[in-house]
């Protein structure tokens, strides 16, 4: 088997699908977390990656840069990607779904000014997210009628990447409380085995 090094900050952030693929499959990976106020970051680190940024997959010494290449790859090698080349179309069709999610929370999240930081995530959570999980809902109901998974009939890098938007947004079931079949999905991939013993032992990060 590779080995496999994660590099990232100590948070959850761009790194955490990636965290979730390894822990779902039950593959071994060092987590290298960085602090960079202790030099940790840029030290050594920022000269070594292709493009000057975090987080990085290191396999055998090779590295890859951009957090959904990285997962993406993972989901591939530990057939999380799906079954067929449509099923593995739909799962990355979520994917930037997801991303798209999250780009919109960091946008306010990293606002500097409180008044207007307020107004942009009182319309994302009002106007924006709720658009984004109906989508979302329509589309878990097109496959068995939404009590299995978002791809196929397993689970897949996408119910990964769904939980680890309701990690995104605040690891609460408020912002589903009207799209119960999403919110099932969600539960079922965190009562996974393996994924349920990871965010019972998971580091509290702030992000």
């Amino acid at each position: 088997m590779p080995n496999y090094q994660l590099v990232y900050f100590n948070g959850r952030g761009r790194a955490e699908l990636c965290r979730l693929i390894f822990h779902a499959a039950g593959v071994p990976f060092e987590d290298i977390r960085l602090d960079h106020t202790k030099g940790e970051w840029p030290g050594e680190w920022k000269a070594k990656c292709p493009f000057g940024q975090l987080p990085v997959l290191v396999v055998d010494g090779k590295m890859l840069a951009q957090s959904k290449a990285a997962a993406r790859y993972l989901a591939r090698e530990f057939n999380l990607a799906g079954k067929t080349s449509w099923d593995q179309a739909r799962a990355d069709m979520f994917i930037d779904e997801f991303d798209d999610i999250s780009t919109e929370v960091y946008k306010f999240a990293s606002e500097k000014d409180e008044a207007k930081k307020a107004e942009m995530s009182e319309k994302f959570y009002n106007e924006t997210l709720p658009r984004h999980i109906g989508y979302l809902e329509n589309l878990l109901k097109e496959n068995n009628g939404g009590n299995g998974y978002l791809v196929g009939d397993s689970l897949t890098w996408a119910g990964l990447g769904i939980a680890n938007v309701y990690d995104l947004l605040g690891g609460t079931d408020a912002p589903f409380a009207k799209f119960p079949l999403l919110l099932a999905l969600v539960k079922r991939v965190r009562e996974n085995p393996k994924v349920a013993e990871y965010l019972k032992t998971r580091a509290q990060t702030s992000f």
